[in-house]
């Protein structure tokens, strides 16, 4: 991986106020995100808002508000409850619990290489636009952190640093929910994951195992597992296409998916393709968490299949149940989907608490 990328500014620059006082104003320093080579040679660049430029006290704002309870209610949860670092940035409960022990209905989705996802849709359904954007609703959602935007700001300005802290980001005092938002998401612009053994594999650093290549193999064979065209290759390392599919899951729906924010019926019960790094550790999956293990979600794949009328088309195997896979391919595909896991990402100092 390449240094982090520092343009050399002044930190601090001296002005001359009205009454010709002189009084420091704090320059943040720009900075750069980490991104591993073979993300460079395989994907295009990050597109970073041009109104909310990546510092390095911005990143650092944002992951103490990440990890700050002072979002929610009654000051118990942060980000990181349900979204911890050691865990790829999800809690491993099939629903995560609320400040009142409410339980939603989606499995909390890890976080990790959101710069690229260009489409802009996050959530399951795809119902937040930006990264931004989809940093907003827990806060308030009931059955998660359950607060008042106008609270949280409140507890912020009170707080003995965070006025400082926004100040010196930027350039004000006086804190909102959109600068907190944009803090958050500078931070999470930074989680990527890019280090696992298939990546050393592709860079010539480590070697797979003849049941990881075969594994890769039924992945990539259109025949056995047909995987690629939702979750990528090789040539894709996000290792998902960052749409939404109907993936036979169920044959009628009580969530209706990317549907629901559309308003279009042919979108019901469309989920968005997550990454398949970091299955090690993300358990359970889906975006209802149905799967526990692995195991259970190659089986779906190779017989446990439903049709219905949204069912995407790249389920070609689908009046066959699956694609029927041997039980050595199902153990192979599982060796290899596990070489995609990132030990370094989940025990990084950048992304976990100080």
């Amino acid at each position: 991986m390449k240094k982090w990328v520092h343009i050399l500014v002044i930190s601090v620059l001296v002005s001359c106020s009205s009454d010709g006082n002189q009084e420091e104003e704090y320059v943040p320093v720009p900075t750069s995100l980490n991104i591993p080579q073979l993300f460079q040679e395989k994907l295009i660049q990050p597109v970073i808002p041009t109104n909310n430029p990546l510092t390095e006290e911005g990143i650092a704002l944002g992951k103490k508000l990440f990890f700050d309870t002072i979002l929610s209610k009654d000051n118990s949860q942060s980000c990181a409850t349900c979204h911890d670092p050691q865990k790829s940035f999800t809690d491993n409960l099939q629903f995560s619990l609320g400040v009142d022990e409410l339980e939603g209905t989606r499995n909390a989705m890890p976080l990790f290489n959101l710069a690229w996802n260009f489409d802009e849709r996050f959530n399951w359904g795809g119902d937040a636009f930006g990264i931004e954007a989809q940093a907003f609703e827990p806060v308030t959602n009931p059955v998660e952190m359950d607060s008042k935007w106008t609270d949280v700001e409140q507890k912020l300005q009170n707080h003995p640093e965070y006025p400082t802290l926004f100040k010196q980001v930027f350039g004000i005092s006086t804190i909102d929910s959109t600068l907190v938002v944009k803090a958050i998401a500078q931070f999470e612009r930074t989680l990527i994951s890019g280090n696992s053994k298939f990546d050393k594999y592709l860079n010539g650093e480590a070697s797979l195992t003849p049941e990881e290549l075969n594994g890769f193999t039924v992945f990539m064979d259109e025949n056995r597992g047909d995987c690629f065209h939702c979750h990528g290759s090789e040539n894709n390392p996000l290792w998902t296409d960052n749409q939404f599919h109907n993936n036979g899951l169920d044959e009628t729906f009580t969530d209706l998916g990317l549907g629901a924010v559309t308003g279009d019926p042919n979108d019901n019960g469309k989920f968005k393709s997550p990454s398949l790094r970091n299955l090690a550790f993300t358990a359970p999956y889906m975006h209802d968490g149905r799967f526990q293990t692995l195991d259970e979600v190659i089986n779906h794949y190779s017989e446990g299949l439903k049709n219905s009328p949204t069912i995407d088309p790249l389920m070609k195997k689908i009046d066959q149940g699956g694609v029927q896979l041997t039980t050595q391919d199902k153990a192979d595909l599982k060796a290899f989907l596990l070489t995609l896991s990132d030990n370094d990402f989940i025990t990084s100092t950048d992304f976990n608490q100080q």
